[in-house]
């Protein structure tokens, strides 16, 4: 059986934790979690993980991150992976880059900082429904 995984990606390590820890307590043992604090980071994550085997079903990404942004990062992911379910979590990400995501990289939902546990688990939990 194929593993399935889900990724974080955030610039701030306390997110990244925050992130993981939430979304492990109520998923527990069916996913793989991973984590990675840029974009380029996440994008050899990706890599390594389908070279593994390991589909990764979502993302959750930062818009703002040094190097590449959310945006862009997510835009590249779907060109070469369009089935896995993408969600932006922003405190400043403009108007624009939530419509580029959309349009150019399927971005399936835009969670705003600070976030609420419940918001986050319901969106992964329908974005992984919708597969």
């Amino acid at each position: 059986m194929t593993e399935a995984a889900i990724l974080c990606v955030d610039d701030e390590t306390v997110i990244l934790e925050t992130l993981q820890e939430q979304i492990s307590r109520h998923f527990g043992e069916q996913f793989v979690y991973e984590a990675a604090e840029s974009a380029e980071e996440a994008l050899e994550i990706i890599e390594e993980l389908d070279e593994e085997g390991v589909k990764i079903v979502v993302i959750v990404s930062d818009w703002l991150m040094p190097g590449m942004r959310g945006d862009e990062f997510l835009v590249q992911v779907y060109q070469q992976f369009s089935d896995i379910k993408t969600i932006m979590l922003t405190g400043q990400a403009d108007e624009y880059a939530i419509e580029r995501a959309k349009k150019e990289a399927n971005l399936y939902s835009c969670i705003y900082k600070p976030w609420r546990e419940e918001e986050l688990i319901k969106i992964i939990t329908a974005a992984l429904e919708s597969v």
